[in-house]
């Protein structure tokens, strides 16, 4: 194990720091390229203050390899704490993106090409090599495998975001899709008994100070055929709001609303029960324990639902465990799958998530 005399401080970390963790300095050695950083990047964080600090370092580092190729950090779960005034803690950041040297992106270039402003990532499997942007591939609504007793069979849910135009600090454009399976296994052969498909495009304009504005266009349907389909289009403007708790801790406020039109299928009356409002509230820590639920409904009628999802990573409890989610996923009211639109039931699941 390395000890921190060998440990040189990067020169010139450039970070977007929590306020809790201003008085902790991040001291590392820089890998030897971007491949050396893939598993994990340790850094030590240095207490400067004369208090107990949280062990949470800067969201971000950006620092250059030892090859040249510039390389942006991000922060995996916190380490232990508290830390003591003048003393270390080890936590551990991930790779996000690398840029390689001007020189070496000139090199690999074909001699007419433009030069590129992102990099393409190649992935190599026994089925091939494959290549695309994953900087502008993000995490969307939760990615999950759930179970529960008697009806509620499985409930697995695949969902991303893409970036189409624009930056995270700036006006973006996005494409999202959403697709929720409904798994009888309750029944004999454990049919699929309901799929939704749900592609989304939309505008975000960030505010500062952890808000965001957006809006955009919504499908959802559930791929009916002529007499049992049910497709939603909606116009939705929506908001997202964080509030700072300390020690990695945050509260998220997401308010929504929308209107419909066009043909809703074998639902016209679908908005008696899905409504025009919904509001989503999340606390949780970094690296921690999360607690998100969203609710939607109509209070002309008193139909509505409610979802929950409660999240733990399994990283924090043992390095060694893969970097999933342990899940839970409770769901009570009318519509869980489009098909049920105007049926009310309640269903506990739980089992792993890939992203939350």
């Amino acid at each position: 194990m390395r000890t921190l005399s060998n440990i040189a401080v990067a020169g010139a970390l450039t970070c977007v720091a929590a306020p809790a963790a201003a008085q902790l300095r991040p001291l590392l050695d820089p890998p030897a390229s971007a491949e050396a950083a893939r598993a994990r990047v340790e850094v030590f964080l240095l207490n400067q203050g004369t208090t107990l600090a949280p062990a949470q370092g800067p969201a971000e580092l950006e620092v250059v390899a030892k090859d040249g190729t510039r390389l942006r950090l991000i922060a995996a779960p916190d380490g232990e704490g508290p830390v003591a005034p003048g003393a270390f803690a080890r936590v551990t950041y991930r790779l996000a993106a690398a840029t390689p040297p001007a020189a070496a992106m000139a090199a690999a270039a074909p001699p007419a090409a433009a030069p590129s402003v992102v990099a393409e990532q190649p992935s190599r499997t026994s089925r091939g090599t494959t290549s695309g942007f994953f900087d502008r591939l993000h995490p969307y609504a939760p990615t999950y495998g759930v179970m529960g007793g008697g009806d509620a069979g499985a409930k697995l849910q695949f969902s991303f975001d893409f970036r189409l135009l624009g930056h995270d600090d700036g006006p973006h454009v996005d494409f999202a899709y959403t697709q929720t399976i409904f798994w009888a296994l309750d029944r004999p052969s454990g049919p699929i008994r309901a799929t939704g498909y749900s592609p989304e495009l939309f505008v975000d304009v960030p505010l500062g100070g952890n808000a965001v504005v957006g809006g955009g266009y919504r499908h959802d349907s559930n791929g009916g055929g002529p007499t049992n389909s049910i497709d939603v289009n909606r116009v939705f403007v929506r908001a997202a709001k964080a509030f700072d708790l300390g020690g990695g801790w945050r509260v998220d406020l997401t308010p929504m609303a929308w209107f419909y039109f066009g043909d809703q299928g074998i639902a016209p009356d679908i908005d008696r029960y899905w409504g025009y409002t919904s509001l989503g509230v999340s606390l949780g820590q970094r690296g921690g324990l999360k607690l998100a639920v969203t609710a939607r409904g109509n209070p002309g009628t008193g139909k509505g639902s409610a979802e929950a999802f409660l999240s733990f990573p399994l990283a924090r409890i043992s390095d060694a465990l893969p970097h999933l989610y342990l899940f839970g996923q409770a769901y009570t009211g009318y519509g869980e799958a489009m098909i049920d639109y105007n049926k009310r039931a309640t269903h506990l699941r739980a089992g792993i998530a890939f992203t939350r």
